[in-house]
């Protein structure tokens, strides 16, 4: 009997599943150890790319090129099934075994397609992609093109597999090709995730404060991503935050930086 490797999620500890006679791994067979898992992929070792596995008639069939193995292949849930085992476990030693906390609390923070406006027209997908692959990992990069042209319509569309690498997107704009970019999300109002502020008054400061001074002192509260001084100087900046929670906790509280409250 053979068997293929499979890991919860990427990373992950796999388990060793068992393949049936004709190669193929049951359906069944994955949903036993994995409940809700509705397939499996795994990462081209070429391109890095994510590939899916066929899957027909309650049967997973092996890749045509590779096989099962030297492969570790992950769980493909349903979509909004991010709420996994590991997630399940925690919630139970929390006192929550229904896991409705942990849902809710993925359900807020679920990553979106976001619209990039203003591209410049000689920008490719591959470029769009490098561009936004430090932030974290792209799941996917498009540039809107004519269809009778062929030409670029002068936006596109990107989607991360983090909400963190997508709040870090957001809350800044972007230099792509020598033009700046609004990065937001489709079909809201600036996008809902910056209807919440993330930017934070500060009023009172000295000459002799920094930006660095600034965003030391403010980084222990959360992930700073900008610090704003005005030029010339008028005594007050603005401290820009990756999560719009912590910048409203700090809203109204007194802060001394560099003695000076």
């Amino acid at each position: 009997m053979s068997y293929i490797s499979v890991a919860e999620e990427e990373g992950g500890e796999p388990i060793e599943l068992p393949a049936e006679d004709d190669g193929t791994v049951l359906l069944s067979t994955l949903a036993a150890q994995f409940p809700g898992a509705c397939g499996l992929k795994f990462r081209n070792p070429e391109t890095r790319a994510w590939r899916g596995v066929r899957l027909a008639d309650g049967r997973l069939f092996p890749p045509a090129d590779t096989g099962w193995a030297n492969n570790i292949f992950v769980c493909v849930l349903p979509k909004g099934g991010e709420y996994d085992l590991t997630d399940k476990r925690k919630s139970e030693e929390a006192g929550d075994p229904s896991g409705l906390a942990k849902n809710k609390r993925i359900e807020k923070n679920k990553c979106s397609d976001l619209i990039v406006l203003g591209l410049p027209w000689k920008t490719t997908e591959q470029e769009l992609r490098e561009y936004f692959e430090p932030f974290g990992e792209v799941l996917m990069a498009q540039v809107k093109k004519d269809i009778k042209t062929g030409q670029s319509k002068g936006f596109g569309f990107i989607r991360f597999s983090s909400y963190e690498s997508q709040m870090r997107v957001l809350a800044q704009r972007h230099m792509i090709d020598g033009r700046w970019c609004d990065v937001k999300i489709p079909n809201s109002k600036e996008g809902q995730v910056q209807q919440v502020p993330c930017k934070v008054f500060v009023g009172r400061c000295t000459e002799d404060m920094t930006a660095d001074d600034l965003k030391d002192y403010f980084s222990k509260f959360g992930e700073v991503t900008d610090v704003f001084i005005p030029k010339p100087f008028r005594a007050f900046a603005f401290i820009t935050f990756l999560d719009p929670e912590v910048a409203q906790s700090l809203c109204g509280e007194d802060h001394i930086v560099k003695g000076v409250s």
